[in-house]
């Protein structure tokens, strides 16, 4: 871009325009992350503020649309209505203009760095295309960041591949703006063509390909919401494709103004899409998950969930907070680094985290572990550990609890063991089962609250009635305290929720509360326990298969419908 003086006010300012791809936040590519975490101001629509938001810096000021253009508008035809909000609900010093371009060069004003993202690829959207222009007559500079374009995306996800050995020629059509002209150019070739279009007009668009000369039982699919968990595709012709979305009661929809995306051709391997449909086939796709865990503990397990499919929904049941009398966790670190102890043994992620804290409190790190023998219970407890630098010398070879590492736990030697001391820093809440065994076994043990585990406050209204009508299509349970804090802040999840617990203790407490257990995982963790799950599901949806039926979802029941009791 050459040398060009800035409008007064604009100096050093930067717009970068990006893709944000077609609703996966997954598809965002590196280049596109690094320019949201740098940017100052970040425009976009609502539905790709979703996308993109995560990514951005704290504090960035927020441009996103009031309303949005109407369902029936399209790129082209307009601009989008804009207005401006940061995370104060104040306007950041940019002020509220309805012109799209104007505001996204005045946003720049005083050297800011200036996101503009669009739905997929911003080489094709019209928006972003008359952005560009206004920016460059206007002097500021700018750079494009492309993004994965939905109609290449969505059909990929669909199981729906646009070329096959052959290579066959591909048309990109959108029914919105297609001149008669470009139907009868399209209608004319033996290709494949992916429209986008809008729900209640794929029928329109699917009449216009058979009037410009494609045959009516020419194969086509429709996919919408497409890579997201929301996502749904319908097989049909040119000629029966109304009908199918007729069927199938997707017509009229509140989502009918809403983008789809439609392949047509012989060659697009719509008849292969039972083989090919490898993300609406995952194993819990599109289940909404509750996953009753503190807010920490509840990322890893969310991000497993997303692998297969579903739509975690985090409820924090348990509040983690300091001991109320911090002296007597104070005196036992001080008795690690002064040689008072010979072991140390971990029963949880929280315990590894509150000794750490108090470390870093004293300016220590894990070298103040040397000479002392650590052991941990559960895989997530033992990793936590070597995150910290310290690698467990004990951890139980059978059941991950405080009965399995009691079984592996050596008996005091006063020929082994100069020092006969144990530190067992644990939550307030904690059984006796270890501090006994230990002493059973020759130890003196120091039983330390090193955290104290409260209730969590209530979820907001809306999640207590999703919990309790049904809208949730499984619940993992991680612990006892989890169905009870859950039951006490939220009520009894549904019937037709399908209930996960990690072992047989939190089975029996979720039985006491009245809750059947459909899956328990074969060992105690929490990534065993979503495989669980996983597989659960997956039997599941090969049962319906097998039966002819539609697969669907525990919370898709028929009114009044009783589900009956299901074997893991």
């Amino acid at each position: 871009m050459s040398p060009t003086t800035l409008p007064t006010g604009l100096e050093h300012g930067h717009v970068t325009f990006l893709g944000a791809g077609p609703g996966d936040p997954g598809l965002l590519t590196l280049r596109a992350v690094e320019a949201l975490a740098n940017a100052d101001v970040l425009v976009a629509e609502h539905d790709v503020l979703d996308v993109v938001r995560k990514h951005a810096r704290q504090g960035i000021a927020e441009v996103h649309t009031d309303g949005g253009p109407s369902a029936d508008s399209h790129p082209g035809t307009g601009t989008p209505q804009l207005a401006v909000v940061d995370g104060s609900s104040t306007t950041a010093g940019v002020p509220a203009v309805r012109d799209a371009a104007h505001l996204v060069m005045e946003a720049a004003r005083g050297g800011r760095r200036v996101v503009r993202a669009v739905s997929g690829d911003p080489g094709l959207d019209a928006y972003a295309a008359e952005e560009m222009l206004a920016c460059a007559g206007a002097g500021v500079p700018f750079e494009v960041v492309p993004g994965v374009a939905a109609a290449v995306g969505v059909p990929a996800y669909a199981g729906v591949p646009l070329r096959d050995a052959e290579g066959a020629d591909v048309r990109f059509v959108d029914a919105r703006t297609a001149s008669d002209r470009c139907w009868t150019e399209v209608g004319a070739s033996d290709g494949t063509v992916v429209v986008s279009t809008t729900l209640d007009s794929v029928g329109a668009a699917a009449g216009e390909l058979v009037s410009a000369g494609r045959k009516p039982d020419t194969p086509m699919t429709v996919t919408v919401a497409g890579t997201t968990t929301r996502q749904r595709t319908w097989t049909a012709t040119l000629g029966t494709i109304a009908q199918t979305l007729k069927q199938a009661k997707v017509l009229p929809s509140p989502e009918g103004g809403r983008p789809v995306i439609a392949v047509v051709g012989e060659r697009s391997a719509a008849a292969q899409r039972d083989q090919l449909s490898w993300f609406e086939s995952k194993p819990l796709f599109g289940w909404k998950v509750l996953v009753p865990r503190t807010k920490e503990q509840a990322a890893s397990l969310s991000d497993q969930l997303r692998s297969y499919g579903a739509v975690p929904h985090e409820v924090p049941t348990i509040a983690v907070e300091p001991p109320r009398t911090p002296q007597q966790m104070e005196r036992a670190v001080k008795g690690l680094v002064t040689g008072r102890y010979e072991w140390i043994a971990f029963t949880s992620v929280n315990a590894v985290k509150a000794v750490r804290e108090k470390f870093e409190e004293y300016g220590l790190d894990a070298r103040a572990f040397a000479g002392i023998k650590v052991a941990a219970v559960g895989e997530q407890t033992a990793n936590a550990l070597i995150a910290f630098g310290v690698k467990p010398d004990l951890v139980p070879s059978g059941e991950q609890s405080a009965a399995g590492l009691l079984e592996d736990w050596p008996p005091y030697d006063p020929v082994f063991d100069p020092i006969d001391r144990v530190f067992l820093p644990r939550a307030d809440i904690a059984t006796e089962t270890l501090v006994a065994g230990l002493i059973e076994l020759g130890w003196e043990v120091d039983d330390v609250t090193a955290y104290r585990t409260v209730r969590a406050s209530p979820p907001p209204a809306e999640t207590r009635e999703a919990i309790k009508g049904g809208g949730f299509d499984a619940v993992l349970f991680t612990s006892s305290s989890t169905v009870r804090n859950l039951v006490g802040i939220a009520g009894k999840p549904h019937n037709v929720t399908v209930i996960a617990c990690i072992g047989p203790a939190t089975a029996k407490t979720a039985e006491e509360h009245g809750l059947r257990v459909d899956v328990m995982a074969p060992e105690p963790s929490v990534h065993k326990l979503a495989e669980a799950l996983a597989d659960f599901g997956l039997r599941r949806r090969a049962a319906a298969l097998e039966a002819g039926d539609a697969v669907t979802r525990p919370s898709e029941r028929r009114p009044g419908a009783r589900r009956r009791r299901s074997t893991t």
